[in-house]
């Protein structure tokens, strides 16, 4: 598990900069073709897809890492 704990600031600015990235390329493809308010629903829906990608991957990892030692 330490060697989990050493990864989790990785792991922090791998997903803080995958939410930037992908904010950024809705605003590119939609910012002045929609009102202000769909734009910012774009975001939103954009990033709960995103967090829940990452939630995923996570946990397969924490779920390999513990199943290594088992093989």
């Amino acid at each position: 598990m330490n060697q989990l704990l050493k990864e989790v600031p990785v792991y922090l600015a791998v997903a803080i900069s995958s939410l930037l990235i992908m904010c950024f390329f809705v605003h590119a493809m939609v910012g002045g073709l929609v009102s202000l308010e769909t734009e910012y629903t774009l975001y939103a829906l954009v990033c709960l897809i995103d967090i829940t990608a990452m939630v995923f991957m996570a946990k397969d990892v924490i779920r390999r890492r513990k199943n290594a030692g088992r093989d």
